[in-house]
């Protein structure tokens, strides 16, 4: 069964997006780290689909197919689902839109054949996700930054959600990477 993985930044005070559109970028950050982007390219690259929300697919759909970044073939060229009740069509080569019940969705895209799922979000649906317990490995890139009003990262929690901390390493641009998993307790 292939797992979901959710790969987010995250602020110093727990905050995935800033109000208004972009919120997730403009966040005044240097470049990002040489090392810690050459493995979020090998996670990426190691992926079998994309899954995001409306607003975030729009977003990237809007930037990737144009983009000379490092990160634009792995974003283009892998399949991707977007998650949406209102969308009609996703113009964005290689992706589907998927508007049914969310766990079912999800559960159904574990099951089939092949590599692991990488969600984006947004806030909203990564919250959606989490309430859900559909994420399999959280990989945080918590950034030195602190926004102080924007989308949590996780909240509508009906119970404490009890994570085990599986690798951390801190990189040279102030950002430190967590990697968690669904914990026993």
């Amino acid at each position: 069964m292939r797992k979901l993985v959710l790969m987010m930044g995250i602020s110093l005070d727990g905050l995935v997006a800033r109000p208004g559109k972009f919120g997730a970028g403009g966040w005044g950050l240097p470049p990002e780290d040489l090392a810690l982007k050459a493995r979020k390219l090998g996670w990426i690259g190691a992926a079998g689909l994309h899954l995001m929300g409306r607003t975030t697919y729009e977003e990237m759909a809007g930037f990737w197919p144009t983009s000379d970044d490092e990160y634009a073939k792995p974003m283009n060229d892998i399949p991707k689902v977007v998650f949406s009740k209102t969308l009609t069509k996703a113009d964005w080569p290689q992706s589907t839109i998927a508007s049914g019940d969310l766990a079912d969705e999800i559960s159904a895209l574990k099951r089939e054949p092949g590599k692991d799922l990488i969600a984006w979000g947004g806030a909203r649906f990564a919250q959606s996700l989490t309430r859900l317990r559909l994420v399999d490995e959280y990989r945080l890139v918590h950034q030195p930054v602190v926004l102080g009003d924007g989308l949590p990262l996780f909240a509508g929690l009906t119970a404490p959600l009890v994570l085990d901390l599986i690798e951390a390493r801190a990189y040279a641009d102030g950002s430190v990477l967590h990697v968690y998993r669904p914990g026993s307790g």
